[in-house]
């Protein structure tokens, strides 16, 4: 995974439900400290979503980690939420997810 040599953006929320999820108003380091909720995103050179983490109360909820085709396509998501095994999906050649 290549990180955005920007380093992280923040977000207030998402919109829909397809993934990768779509990160939605975003926030200024400075408007961090007094928030209880937050999205923090990390995204690659091609500004495709490779991490987003929310944050409650200055711990992690929930994690999405993302891989890409070259083609730009979403080809796998692993979730993680708080201690729980992460779930992962897999997605075809047209990023509709496969069936397990």
């Amino acid at each position: 995974m290549n990180a955005n040599a920007s380093g992280p953006r923040y977000f207030l929320s998402y919109s829909g439900v397809s993934l990768p999820l779509r990160l939605v108003s975003p926030l200024a380091a400075s408007e961090l400290q007094n928030r209880n909720t937050y999205f923090r995103a990390v995204y690659d050179e091609a500004d495709r979503l490779v991490s987003c983490e929310k944050l409650v109360y200055g711990e992690v909820e929930l994690t999405h980690l993302y891989e890409y085709r070259a083609d730009g396509v979403l080809s796998r998501a692993r979730i993680s939420m708080g201690d729980d095994e992460p779930t992962e999906l897999l997605f075809d050649e047209s990023g509709a997810p496969l069936r397990a």
